[in-house]
């Protein structure tokens, strides 16, 4: 039975690895295809930005970083995140750097300023202690571009413009806020309809203040699976069901209108290329095989981070999910190759990050 799932992770995984393996030369020569990549997040994309806050959400220390080259960093993973492996398919030849740490010329090629727990709505996630909401994260970009315009002078506006930003928020806007009613009123103040509107009607207008700031080439990434993370099937049950419905269905209600919002921005912003990258779909169509659903690789404290120092899962290869909410770098190459290069039409909307590097 190991042998049938690891043989059919492998069927899933192996054109995602061939997709790595066709771009390698822009990885081994260092020739990144746009000057800079700017990253907007949450604990599915911090490197190490909460690592000194005074929270619950951060993960310096093991076995987060356990398959990472300098171990553990911050990353709620094994190993990579899904922007990692779009950063070395982008041509990158090192990781972009947190904004807590990134000096000096490294901000040239682009800072990552997710921050776990954070959200598009400024309360979201105060539970966990502090993060850096998204409207933080685009204050601290404009400190960038103050370094930049000293570094760049007149130039740095043209250098903004061409640089790859993504933006990844949402996630804790459901799971630390909206399904967690005893903290948050959101849930008696809305429907999830309502909900979905005044979550894009807030992401709308940071989008445009990103854009106001000189992006130009902007990849939003669909909220994913988040109903099927083993912390929340633990918490709210399935009633028989592989995930918790009512979560995921109230993402896709939020990953349709993005959807649109994308088309809106293009039409109505002037030299602007926003892209929508279906990380719900990949992850339903991909990601099955590898047990998506209800298991766990390291063992998990009752919030679903792991237990420090414990000895995680051995095959990594077959976990969806490290932690009970966070992806396995496995999951994360299949994510963040297909945000890059989509293996089917329908994982990117107009376009993947690739053409739009290109553009």
């Amino acid at each position: 039975m190991a042998s049938f799932e690891y043989n059919r992770a492998w069927g899933v995984i192996f054109p995602v690895l061939f997709l790595i393996s066709s771009n390698s030369p822009s990885w081994v020569l260092g020739a990144p295809q746009v000057p800079c990549y700017f990253i907007y997040g949450d604990s599915l994309a911090d490197n190490g930005n909460n690592n000194d806050l005074e929270t619950q959400a951060k993960a310096n220390y093991p076995p987060y970083g356990i398959d990472f080259p300098d171990r553990a960093t911050g990353r709620f993973t094994n190993g990579r995140t899904s922007v990692d492996i779009i950063a070395g398919l982008l041509g990158f030849d090192r990781y972009i750097q947190p904004f807590a740490s990134a000096k000096g010329s490294e901000i040239l090629i682009g800072v990552n300023y997710a921050s776990g727990g954070a959200g598009i709505r400024d309360e979201t996630g105060q539970q966990l202690g502090d993060r850096i909401s998204l409207n933080h994260q685009l204050q601290n970009h404009l400190v960038t571009i103050s370094r930049v315009r000293d570094m760049l002078g007149s130039d740095a506006t043209a250098y903004l413009n061409k640089c790859i930003y993504t933006v990844g928020m949402g996630s804790n806007d459901y799971i630390n806020n909206y399904f967690m009613p005893d903290v948050y009123q959101t849930s008696k103040l809305y429907t999830p309809e309502q909900y979905a509107d005044v979550l894009i009607e807030q992401y709308q207008q940071q989008l445009k203040t990103l854009y106001s700031y000189g992006a130009r080439k902007v990849a939003i990434f669909g909220l994913s699976v988040i109903g099927c993370a083993p912390a929340e099937i633990s918490r709210f049950g399935t009633n028989g069901s592989l995930c918790v419905d009512k979560i995921n269905s109230a993402v896709m209600l939020f990953n349709d209108r993005l959807k649109s919002l994308v088309d809106e921005l293009n039409r109505n912003l002037v030299d602007a290329k926003f892209t929508y990258i279906d990380f719900f779909g990949i992850a339903t169509a991909g990601l099955p095989v590898l047990r998506v659903a209800g298991s766990t690789c390291c063992k998990v404290q009752e919030d679903g981070m792991c237990i420090p120092f414990e000895t995680p899962c051995l095959i990594r290869l077959l976990h969806a999910f490290y932690d009970g909410f966070h992806p396995t770098e496995i999951a994360n190459l299949v994510f963040g190759a297909r945000a890059y290069k989509a293996l089917f039409s329908s994982d990117a909307y107009p376009f993947d990050i690739h053409h739009l590097a290109m553009i």
